[in-house]
């Protein structure tokens, strides 16, 4: 068979059954001697195995690298070398350089030409419904067959190290694909340098495609691992000479039909794209546009599995474009606000969005933080991170969604918070800062605690109305379990639960995409400085008529900075909201009580040639202790001691008890199984929704002759008092506890839904036959 056949038909198949076959038949698939290792490496599987955990964001790489590709041609095409001096400092730089796309962001053009521009880049899914190919194309700079071995099949190497304006930087992110893939791993590489790229040298194979297939060839006697290799008889991959190949997807659900002059054709067979096999326009595009959601350039997608409906393409531009897009449908009003951190001299903007109630659902899943660079999520935090008890978030821990670009980091800290596969973080001290900060900018954000108080009103609507016998049996309780009695005060309820200081409902703000002023609320002099303690960060407002997203928005962005003694400082937050800016500040570790320091900030855009600027001065005083929890403390006070006023102003509430039916179950995320949700609220204790339509007691009432409302007095007393038991136990490991709750593991809450729900078959009969049981023993 011809190269060019033997290319063509591989590339159309369908099933790895179906390219072994063609490589048997060329003679190829069971001669080891025109296999070659991967890398040139034989223990390769020891980097390509440790790459990403989920198959979407394995995908992700092959994307990135297509987009590299294409900003890479057009730079050759240019004559620009791209390590050299002339070349864009940064990808947006290249986005505006390469494609006129105004601050390289792809909201700021039109959706047609989005469109036009996704050309250049293809995502196709192939093959069964239930077990797809994926295809990815580009028309970029290609390879030719000389140079794949140094580019698409090696690891490690630094083709791309020292590049600014791409993403890729590892040479290895590429191979995680590869263990997705059916049963051997199999992976179809086609390329062909673009014909205007003026290479330096004589390379004979510049005008001739060349192409490989990579497998996985299992442990054999003696060796440890798997290994994977690549076909290249005579140490070479296979080369032919055409025009063209046609490899494109055509209209009307025709996948092979159109042609690819230059550039790369890449095919995944069988991959394992667990939970996302539909119609790639639907659950893969939304994933994909989480783990890119501001990809540098726009990517087509097509579906050609035998899918009908009157679209089967549509054009990726990432989750940025569609939030801004469909803002005012699915988003809160206000939203989405920004703000500037600073963590260990490291900044960073963030985007806070919070989604109108059950429309997150088509954005995101468990993410609630994203970090991102160059458009590209690298790592991100679950959404249990809200209903930490350090956040307080628990009513919107569904609907937050906050994206912090992490562009500007210098290269040691995206070591120290990233890992090398880009799929999540790295636990250590900067993590923690970050962390650190944000809690301290979502309890602080006035419109985060009203939409909080909104939900949590709208909640207790379902209230349980004649709930004292439950209140008196949680008060014996509490005088029976000093743990307890020190979580509650016993008796108590809340007069007013929806109070929000500094966070009423006022007329709807309305600023201006350019301020026309930005200044301190009040002036601190040398005379009459800003008291800030030695232990906490302090906190300065501003006024201005900036629209909320001035600071992170993709066009003409508001930028903010903060001096001391002409250092950018390390540690700060600042956070836009209805006219008002709260600066929060870290005082510097070397400071000492007394000291006097003078600070200067300024705020600029592209449409003001001389910045907003002030400043002012804050004096060091000396240590203060504030409660446990509350944010902006350093060092929290210890004390155990009986009598500890931070202890007893810290109790709580005694739990609201409200009743969820089954036309509410999609704002709590409960299904039929469901039994009990608890979120903490902050200062107002803790809230316990629980599951009147349960299955397991739906199917007691059946039986049961009685009256029903002792079967549901019994599971709520019940469902109430094992929260109750969870907290307890909580509160009695809480230096435990805590470090699990600030880990990405399961908090408290999340075991108390699993819980419930194992326990509520059981829980009804249990008490009914310890009732009996008693009976029987007292006659």
């Amino acid at each position: 068979m011809k190269e060019k056949d033997l290319c063509i038909n591989i590339a159309r198949a369908e099933s790895e059954h179906d390219v072994i076959s063609l490589l048997q038949k060329a003679g190829y698939w069971d001669n080891p001697n025109v296999w070659k290792d991967f890398g040139d490496t034989e223990n390769n599987f020891a980097t390509i195995g440790n790459q990403q955990s989920r198959p979407e964001a394995a995908i992700v790489e092959k994307i990135i690298n297509a987009v590299d590709a294409v900003l890479m041609s057009e730079a050759f095409i240019r004559r620009i070398d791209p390590e050299g001096d002339e070349s864009p400092d940064t990808i947006s730089e290249a986005l505006e350089t390469f494609f006129k796309i105004p601050d390289g962001k792809l909201s700021n053009i039109s959706a047609s030409q989005r469109t036009r521009l996704a050309d250049r880049i293809g995502f196709v899914a192939t093959g069964q419904k239930t077990n797809p190919c994926y295809s990815i194309f580009d028309t970029g700079e290609g390879q030719t067959p000389k140079k794949m071995t140094d580019t698409f099949l090696s690891i490690g190497k630094s083709n791309k190290l020292r590049i600014p304006f791409v993403q890729g930087k590892f040479n290895m992110g590429g191979t995680g694909v590869f263990q997705f893939c059916g049963h051997h791993n199999l992976q179809l590489i086609i390329s062909k340098r673009h014909p205007k790229i003026q290479d330096n040298g004589t390379d004979v194979s510049k005008n001739k495609w060349g192409f490989t297939v990579i497998r996985r060839e299992d442990p054999s006697k003696g060796v440890k691992s798997s290994v994977y290799r690549y076909l290249a008889p005579n140490d070479e991959v296979l080369s032919f000479e055409s025009a063209s190949l046609p490899l494109l997807p055509g209209k009307e659900s025709l996948p092979y039909i159109e042609p690819l002059i230059h550039g790369t054709f890449i095919k995944l067979y069988e991959y394992q794209m667990t939970g996302l096999k539909t119609n790639i326009l639907f659950d893969l595009y939304n994933r994909l546009s989480l783990l890119m959601p501001s990809i540098a350039l726009p990517v087509r997608l097509y579906e050609r599995r035998g899918y009908s409906g009157h679209s089967l393409e549509t054009t990726l531009a990432g989750l940025s474009v569609r939030l801004e897009e469909d803002k005012y449908e699915n988003v809160e009003s206000g939203f989405p606000t920004s703000s500037t951190i600073v963590a260990n001299g490291q900044r960073m903007k963030a985007s806070i969005y919070v989604f109108k109630k059950d429309r997150e659902g088509k954005y995101k899943k468990d993410e609630g933080i994203l970090f991102t660079i160059n458009g590209q999520t690298h790592g991100t935090i679950s959404k249990r991170f809200f209903s930490r008890d350090s956040v307080a978030m628990g009513y919107l821990a569904n609907s937050i969604l906050i994206l912090v670009d992490c562009s500007e980091f210098d290269g040691r800290a995206r070591e120290d918070l990233f890992m090398n596969s880009r799929d999540r973080l790295r636990s250590g001290e900067l993590k923690g800062e970050i962390e650190r900060k944000l809690i301290d900018l979502i309890r602080s954000q006035p419109g985060l605690r009203l939409l909080k108080e909104e939900r949590k009103r709208e909640a207790m609507e379902n209230k349980t109305k004649d709930d004292k016998p439950l209140v008196d049996v949680i008060n014996k309780m509490l005088k029976d379990s000093p743990t307890l009695s020190k979580l509650f005060i016993a008796g108590v309820r809340l007069s007013n639960p929806f109070k929000v200081k500094g966070a009423e409902k006022k007329d709807q703000f309305k600023g201006k995409k350019f301020p026309t002023f930005f200044t301190l609320t009040e002036e601190y002099s040398t005379s009459k400085p800003k008291m800030s303690p030695i232990n906490i960060r302090f906190r300065i407002q501003y006024k201005t008529d900036a629209v909320n997203d001035y600071f992170d928005r993709d066009n003409d962005p508001g930028d903010f900075r903060l001096y001391l003694d002409g250092d950018e400082i390390e540690n700060s937050s600042l956070n836009l909201w209805n006219g008002f800016a709260n600066l929060n500040v870290d005082l510097p570790m070397d400071v000492k009580v007394d000291d006097i320091l003078k600070f200067y900030w300024e705020v600029t855009d592209n449409s003001r040639i001389v910045p907003f600027e002030g400043e002012f001065y804050v004096k060091v005083t000396e240590p203060t202790e504030k409660h446990p929890g509350k944010p902006g403390t350093r060092r929290q006070p210890s004390s155990d001691e009986e009598g500890d006023e931070s202890k007893t102003t810290s109790k709580l509430n005694i739990p609201n008890i409200i009743e969820i039916f089954r036309k509410d179950w999609i704002n709590y995320s409960f299904d039929e199984k469901s039994a009990l949700k608890v979120i903490f609220s902050g200062e107002d204790g803790y809230d316990f929704f629980i599951n009147m339509d349960n299955i397991h007691l739906l199917t007691e009432k059946k039986g049961y002759k009685g009256d029903y409302n002792l079967l549901d007095t019994r599971y709520k007393f019940g469902m109430v008092l094992i929260g109750l038991a969870f907290l307890n136990y909580q509160k009695q490991n809480e230096q435990n506890e805590q470090k699990d709750q600030d880990s990405e593991n399961e908090d408290i809450y999340s075991q108390i839904e699993r819980s419930t729900r194992a326990i509520s078959p059981f829980l009804l009969p249990m008490i009914s036959q310890l009732g009996e049981d008693l009976d029987i023993m007292e006659g």
